[in-house]
């Protein structure tokens, strides 16, 4: 299975109204470049605001998720988001000419087919997943929302919803991976109870709602002067009610659509993460404020794990010792300040240097007491990152890498005699035309003592 990042081959449109806004839009999905992530223009504003699909952007919950930035919101993100996520696409610009995504049928399923039709391409990078090493867990008492992620090696759901209706009884869906959201999730449409219809209508949503985007659950018969008053209301000639069940005997597609259509919520909101999740989510009535809440708890712990300093296992077998690296590097005593190389991969290296007093600098830099020089950890680590560099060809030795920029650096402690530096760079972006672009971060121990942006460049010798 590719771990590529995807993007779409071209260009598609579609156009629908706004559930709750009930406003007609057309949505324009674009490729993107690598680590884009999902992206929404505004069109119809001035400027074209863009909006980041990012849970800390979420300005509202209610019967849908809306999104804020720049000036310019997004209602109903889900849907959409669900069928990208669901298709494994990483990388989207989304240009939308309203206020709302169009509700189409009320699933994903309209967003999946576009998408498809504008055909999937694998991009230039690794995928950045995001793996559940430890629980995760959410509760919110007031609306009875449990949630839980575990560890998992690939993205796997389960969800149970109860309302106490006993219509809809206890339901429950399952996703065992990504590969069956477009059969069994995505032409689930999404749901709402004869009895909630009346408050949401006279509370200024359901503008664009339809008996054709919405299936509508009946668990109390009403009596006809309050369904002309609802048919009135939704601007339809007749609501028909045969007895308890669904309205308009609208056929479902699942016996447990509406669990299904809960899970694929689900999907759409955590695509609010930024990343691609590997982990189990187990949810018990869930909807979307917890959806977006528990989308909130993964990107805290992302940024926890990202601030925590990795762990680097120092007796492992070098994959470079010195006598490699001299063969690789043009660099010599004293300007040699890499010893080994204990990880490589298309993307990321990581070195390591034992810092001695024997070190030739240290006659006369602090000779009292002394100090590593800032510009030596930075040369060290442009020299690891080189390494990478050099990597990607095949006659290394007939190839030299030179500075281009070094950005954003900050010492955070200093370096001694006896310390042992561990540097880890990983790509930013692809290596296009010999240059390349890395993060940088140097350890001693369990704290970041150094960290830059380097760019640098490969040059064949002549």
């Amino acid at each position: 299975m590719s771990t590529k990042q995807k993007t779409i081959a071209k260009e598609i449109s579609l156009s629908g109204v706004g559930l709750h806004t009930g406003e007609k839009a057309t949505v324009t999905f674009k490729a993107a470049d690598v680590n884009h992530g999902y992206v929404f223009k505004r069109t119809d504003l001035d400027g074209q605001p863009t909006i980041k699909a990012d849970a800390d952007l979420v300005v509202d919950t209610s019967r849908g998720t809306t999104i804020e930035q720049n000036g310019g919101r997004v209602h109903t993100t889900e849907h959409l988001l669900a069928a990208a996520y669901g298709l494994e696409i990483d990388n989207l610009l989304i240009e939308i000419d309203g206020p709302e995504v169009p509700i189409l049928d009320g699933s994903s399923h309209f967003f999946v087919q576009a998408l498809k039709d504008a055909g999937i391409v694998d991009q230039d990078a690794e995928k950045n997943y995001f793996e559940i090493t430890d629980n995760l867990t959410y509760e919110d008492l007031d609306r009875q929302t449990e949630m839980l992620a575990v560890p998992q090696d690939e993205f796997r759901l389960t969800v149970m919803v109860d309302y106490n209706s006993k219509v809809l009884g206890t339901q429950h869906a399952h996703m065992y991976h990504l590969g069956e959201f477009e059969s069994d999730i995505s032409k689930c449409r999404t749901f709402v109870f004869l009895r909630e219809l009346e408050y949401l209508a006279k509370n200024n949503l359901i503008k664009g709602g339809d008996l054709d985007n919405a299936i509508v659950l009946v668990d109390t018969v009403l009596p006809q002067e309050k369904l002309d008053e609802l048919a009135e209301l939704l601007n339809k000639p007749k609501v028909e009610v045969k007895g308890v069940g669904v309205l308009n005997n609208v056929d479902l597609h699942f016996q447990n659509e509406p669990a299904r259509h809960k899970l694929l919520d689900i999907v759409g909101d955590l695509a609010l993460v930024g990343r691609p999740i590997k982990g189990h989510i187990l949810a018990a009535r869930p909807g979307h404020k917890g959806n977006v809440d528990f989308a909130k708890i993964i990107k805290a712990e992302i940024k926890k794990r990202e601030k925590a300093v990795p762990k680097f296992d120092l007796n492992a077998e070098a994959i470079h010792d010195i006598n490699d690296i001299e063969k690789i590097l043009p660099h010599r005593y004293p300007m040699l300040l890499v010893d080994k190389i204990i990880e490589l991969s298309d993307t990321h290296v990581v070195g390591v240097k034992n810092v001695t007093m024997n070190e030739q600098f240290f006659q006369g830099h602090f000779p009292g007491a002394p100090v590593m020089p800032g510009v030596l950890q930075i040369e060290a680590m442009a020299q690891t990152g080189g390494i990478l560099a050099l990597n990607t060809v095949e006659d290394p030795e007939n190839y030299l890498t030179y500075f281009l920029k070094i950005d954003k650096v900050k010492f955070k402690q200093k370096v001694v005699p006896g310390d042992t530096l561990i540097f880890r760079l990983d790509l930013t972006e692809p290596i296009r035309r010999g240059i390349v672009n890395m993060s940088a971060k140097a350890y001693v121990g369990d704290k970041v003592v150094a960290e830059g942006e380097l760019m640098a460049q490969i040059v064949k010798e002549k």
